[in-house]
Formats: structure tokens, sequence, C-alpha cells
């Protein structure tokens, strides 16, 4: 199940698949990332669509090793942005379906999705935070970049607009309640470790692995 890709107009540009959303979300995600992983080592990204945010976080974040994984039909386009960016710290594109019995084991302590939780179904999101829980350490962290509603109400009403354009093209889709996701995390030993407001209504949250303690709370930069 393909997860992480924009929902628009994906052309190709020098022979590489290219997303005029991935081009205008990357400098404020990049903003959060520099705040939120400044002491992660290796990160899992979950649906790298394209492969733009791969080759540009890695470039402007080389103290992280970045594991880019998608579904297999996408991951010859991810491929052309990891062979053009020549980074030391980026490496080749995985194979990662969500609903895949076994997930590779990159031994990463942090995972990055962007654009995911409102595309798939709600238990396809539990399958991902349920097999996020399994593979990180005690103190891992996960990282998730999207629109997100607060006490069952949509933040605006362009969100409330895409929501319906979701569903409509896919009934089991559309935009999460925070404090439904929040809970299933919490379920799963994670608690909300930031919450950070990004341009166009959409959120930068990350939870971390607890091991009994709750981490401090970002909510701004």
């Amino acid at each position: 199940m393909s997860s992480g890709n924009p929902v628009g107009t994906v052309r190709v540009e020098q022979g590489r698949p290219f997303s005029e959303a991935c081009e205008r979300n990357r400098d404020p995600i990049l903003a959060g990332l520099r705040v939120v992983f400044a002491d992660r080592h290796l990160v899992l990204e979950i649906g790298s669509g394209t492969g733009q945010h791969a080759a540009y976080f890695a470039r402007h974040l080389p103290h992280l090793i970045w594991q880019p994984s998608d579904i297999d039909a996408h991951l010859p386009g991810i491929r052309s942005w990891t062979d053009a960016a020549a980074l030391p710290n980026l490496c080749d594109p995985v194979a990662l379906d969500i609903n895949q019995p076994a997930w590779p084991d990159t031994g990463a302590d942090a995972v990055f999705t962007a654009n995911t939780l409102h595309i798939v179904s709600w238990p396809v999101v539990e399958r991902l935070f349920e097999t996020v829980a399994s593979l990180l350490p005690a103190d891992g962290m996960l990282a998730v970049y999207g629109p997100f509603n607060y006490r069952g109400r949509f933040t605006s009403d362009s969100n409330a607009a895409f929501d319906a354009m979701l569903r409509a093209r896919e009934p089991a889709s559309g935009i999460r309640d925070i404090e439904a996701v929040d809970r299933l995390a919490r379920q799963l030993g994670f608690a909300s470790s930031a919450d950070l407001a990004l341009p166009a209504n959409n959120r930068l949250i990350v939870w971390q692995r607890t091991s009994g303690r709750s981490p401090p709370l970002v909510s701004h930069l």
C-alpha cells in the first residue's frame, strides 16, 4: 500500500518525478526536523513518494542517515533522486508496504512520514503505529507531517474541502482527529513530544517511546 505521496500533480522533470507540494513544504518541515531530530542518528522515512524530501533532508541534516522507503512501484523514482544527490548519508530506497508482514530492520532510532495518515484507512494507521512501536528502540521517535483535526473540527475551510475530496475518492481515508491518533500512540507506549504548526494548516506531530517517562511537549519552534 502506497503512503506519503502528495495528493496532486506529479510531473517528470529532468527524468525525475517532481511534486510542487513537496517543493513548497520542504523548508518548514526541515525547520521542525532540525529541532526534533537533533539527537537522532538514523531515520526511516515511510512513504517517500517522489524522493524529493529524502534528498533534501539528507543534504540539510548531515548528522542523520536517511533511509527512504515506499512500495516497489515508486522505488525507481526515489532512486533517481538518491542517485542524483550522491550523499553519503542518503541510503538506497527499500521496499516497504505498511501492510506487509515484516518490515525491513533498518536500525532506525526515528521514523518520519509525510501526508500518510489521511491517505490510508484507519486500520492501516493502526498497523503503521503498531509496527513502528515494535521496531523503534526505547527512546525512538515518530514524526508525522500533515493536516489534523482538533476536538473533532477542521482547522480551516481548505482542510474541510480537502477531506471531502479524499473521502469522495476513497471513503476510508480522511483527515484524522489528533486526539484519536494520540490515544493510539499512547496505547503503544509513546508520549507526545512535539506539536508544531506549519504553513497551509499542516502540523508536524512527534511522539517518543517513553519507557515510563513522558518527554516535555514542544509547542513552538
